[in-house]
C-alpha cells in the first residue's frame, strides 16, 4: 500500500463504497440523444428571489422543450445559513410560478432514482470521491487554523500578492503520514484540501452555453473539498451531483464565473465529463441614470414573495422574464397573441450575456396585457383565492355574486380599443372597490368648471331623465340634453374655440355625473356600469351626491 492509499485509509477508513459503486447506481439515463438534464440548486436560506426564479425558467424550458428532465436539489451544506421551513418555501414558492420538477426533493421527501436530493444526506458519496481523490494523491487534510490563513493573508497582501493557500503558503501541502497521524490523535481539526497542479499562467478552454468558448486561467489553488465537519464545500459537492445526476447543463449566475476554474478542474480530475455551463446575466435595474443590480435590501421586486402578496400572476411574471430572457420572444408574442406560453421556443442563443435589465413600469405593462387576454372567469378564480388570504373582507363581497363579479371584471374589455384596468389582484381590488356599496367612496374631486349649484341641478336633472331600459346612444344623448340646458358645450372643441361662450362641455357635466356614481375622473364606460349597479344604487350614489 503506497503513503496516497495508507492516507485515504487514514482518513476514510469508514467508507468501503468505491465509485463504481455510485456509477452503477446512478448510470446514465435513459434519455433521447441529446436530452438535456438540468436543474436547480437552491440554498434554503429562507430568501427565494427572482434570480432563482429566472435560472429555474431556463432550465425547465431547456428541459421540457427538448425531451429531457428538470429537477430540484437543495445545496443545503452550510448549516449557518439554513432557515427552518426553508425547503417548503422554496417548494412552494416554484410550484406557484408553474415550475413543475420531474424529480427532485419534495415537501413530503425525495421523489426520483437519483436521490437524495438533498445534499446533506450525501455525506457519503462526497467522502467516497474524496477518498479517491487522496488515493490518485489529489487531496490531503489540512490542519492551517484560522489564526494560521488570517497571518497568511497578511502576509501576501504585504507583498502585494494574489490571496490563496498555493505554493509555499501550502504549509500542510507535503505532511508525512506520521505528522498527519499525530495531529489526528491530538484531536487537531483538519479540512481536505485538493492538491492542484494548475499553473496561474496556463489558460483552459471552457464553452459555455449563453457566452461561448471562454478562456480562463488555470486553477493553481488548493481550494478545499470538504470542511471540517466531513460537509463539502459547494465546489466539491456540485461537481460530485452533477456527474451522478447525469447533469448536461449548469445554470447559474454569472457571480459563479470566478470559480469555474475551480470547477473544470475538478471535473477533469476526476474523470467526468463536463457539463455546458450557462452562465445567466445578473438582473439590474435602472437607479437613476445609472444601472446597478437588483438588491436584497433595496428592492422588494426582488423576492419572489413581493409578487405574490401583491398578487401579480404567475403567468405575468413569465411573460415579462422571458422577453428579458430571449431577445425575440416580444416579437413572436405580437405575432401570436393568443398562443400559449410554451408554444414559444426558447434558445439559449437568444440570451445575452450583459446585464439583464429589470423594468418594473415594463413588467407591469405585460401584466396588464397578460390579465387582459385572460377570460373572467378565471380571473373570477385567481383573484378570489388571492382575496380569500391577503383580504377576508373583500373576499366575502367580491365572492358573494359570481355573475355580477365576473360582469365588472368584464367592463371595458371588449371592442377595437379594449381598457388595461388590470395590473396585479392588490390593485384590482382598489379598482373594483367603487362597485360595492360597502367600498364605495367619492376619491376624486368634481370637475373645477362645475359650480357647486350647477352641480346640483345636473344630478337631479340626470336622475329625472334616467330610464334603465335606454341604450347607450339614448343614454348619452340625454346628457347632451342637459348640458345644452345649462349652458355648457355640447362638443369640447366648441368651447376650446368660445370659452367665453360656455361653462365648461359635456365632459364636465358627464365628470360630474362620473364622480358621483364611481367617486373617480377615471372609470370604464359610464352606461355599462348603471347598467351592472342597477338604478337603485345608482340613485343612492347622485342622492348622497347632491346631499353632499
Amino acid at each position: 500500500m503506497n503513503k496516497n492509499e495508507q492516507l485515504a485509509e487514514l482518513l476514510f477508513g469508514g467508507i468501503d463504497k468505491t465509485p463504481e459503486y455510485y456509477e452503477e447506481k446512478y448510470p446514465k439515463r435513459s434519455l433521447p440523444e441529446g436530452a438535456p438534464v438540468t436543474r436547480i440548486g437552491p440554498s434554503p436560506t429562507g430568501f427565494v428571489h427572482l434570480g432563482n426564479l429566472y435560472n429555474a425558467i431556463i432550465g425547465e424550458r431547456l428541459a421540457h422543450q427538448n425531451g429531457g428532465t428538470f429537477f430540484l436539489r437543495i445545496e443545503d451544506t452550510d448549516a449557518k445559513r439554513e432557515v427552518e421551513g426553508a425547503v417548503e418555501l422554496v417548494i412552494s414558492a416554484m410550484d406557484f410560478f408553474g415550475i413543475h420538477f420531474d424529480e427532485g426533493a419534495s415537501v413530503d421527501g425525495d421523489n426520483g432514482a437519483y436521490g437524495p436530493y438533498r445534499q446533506r444526506l450525501r455525506k457519503e458519496v462526497y467522502q467516497c470521491y474524496a477518498k479517491e481523490l487522496v488515493k490518485k494523491g489529489l487531496a490531503y487534510p489540512c490542519f492551517c487554523s484560522e489564526d494560521d490563513l488570517s497571518k497568511m493573508r497578511e502576509e501576501q497582501i504585504s507583498d502585494k500578492l494574489n490571496f490563496g493557500y498555493y505554493g509555499k503558503w501550502a504549509k500542510c501541502r507535503d505532511l508525512s503520514i506520521d505528522d498527519i497521524k499525530k495531529r489526528i490523535e491530538n484531536g487537531d481539526k483538519y479540512v481536505l484540501r485538493f492538491k492542484s497542479n494548475g499553473d496561474e499562467n496556463n489558460h483552459v478552454e471552457v464553452y459555455d452555453g449563453i457566452r461561448g468558448m471562454l478562456n480562463v486561467s488555470e486553477n493553481y489553488q488548493d481550494f478545499v473539498l470538504l470542511k471540517s465537519d466531513g460537509i463539502p464545500t459547494y465546489h466539491f459537492a456540485h461537481v460530485i451531483d452533477d456527474h451522478l445526476m447525469r447533469t448536461t447543463h449548469v445554470v447559474r449566475g454569472e457571480e459563479w464565473l470566478s470559480t469555474l476554474p475551480i470547477h473544470v478542474q475538478l471535473f477533469d480530475a476526476l474523470g467526468f465529463d463536463r457539463p455546458v455551463y450557462c452562465h445567466t446575466a445578473v438582473l439590474m435595474k435602472m437607479d437613476g441614470d445609472t444601472k446597478r443590480k437588483l438588491s436584497k435590501r433595496k428592492d422588494p421586486e426582488l423576492g419572489l414573495e413581493y409578487y405574490r402578496s401583491e398578487g401579480y400572476a404567475p403567468r405575468a411574471v413569465w411573460e415579462y422574464l422571458m422577453t428579458v430572457l430571449n431577445s425575440n420572444f416580444e416579437e413572436w408574442r405580437l405575432e401570436n397573441p393568443d398562443a400559449p406560453i410554451d408554444d414559444f421556443k426558447f434558445s439559449l442563443d437568444k440570451m445575452s450575456n450583459s446585464g439583464a435589465l429589470f423594468d418594473i413600469m415594463k413588467f407591469e405593462d405585460v401584466s396588464r396585457e397578460v390579465l387582459l387576454r385572460t377570460p373572467a372567469n378565471k380571473i373570477y378564480d385567481e383573484f378570489s383565492d388571492w382575496l380569500k388570504e391577503y383580504d377576508p373582507e373583500f373576499y366575502k363581497l367580491f365572492t358573494r355574486d359570481k355573475n355580477y363579479s365576473e360582469k365588472i371584471i368584464d367592463v371595458g374589455r371588449n371592442g377595437n380599443r379594449p381598457r388595461k384596468d388590470l395590473t396585479s389582484w392588490k390593485q384590482a381590488r382598489d379598482f373594483f372597490s367603487f362597485y360595492f356599496p360597502e367600498t364605495f367612496k367619492v376619491e376624486d374631486e368634481f370637475p373645477e368648471r362645475v359650480s357647486k349649484e350647477d352641480r346640483y341641478k345636473i344630478l337631479k336633472q340626470y336622475l329625472t331623465s334616467f330610464n334603465i331600459k335606454d341604450d347607450n346612444s339614448e343614454w348619452f344623448q340625454k346628457i347632451r340634453d342637459i348640458t345644452e340646458s345649462m349652458g355648457y358645450a355640447v362638443k369640447p372643441k366648441d368651447f376650446k374655440k368660445n370659452p367665453d361662450m360656455y361653462k365648461g362641455s359635456v365632459s364636465d357635466v358627464s365628470g360630474v355625473i362620473r364622480v358621483a356614481i364611481t367617486g373617480r375622473t377615471n372609470s370604464p364606460d359610464l352606461w355599462e356600469i348603471c347598467q351592472i349597479i342597477g338604478e337603485d344604487e345608482m340613485t343612492r350614489r347622485i342622492n348622497l351626491a347632491i346631499a353632499g
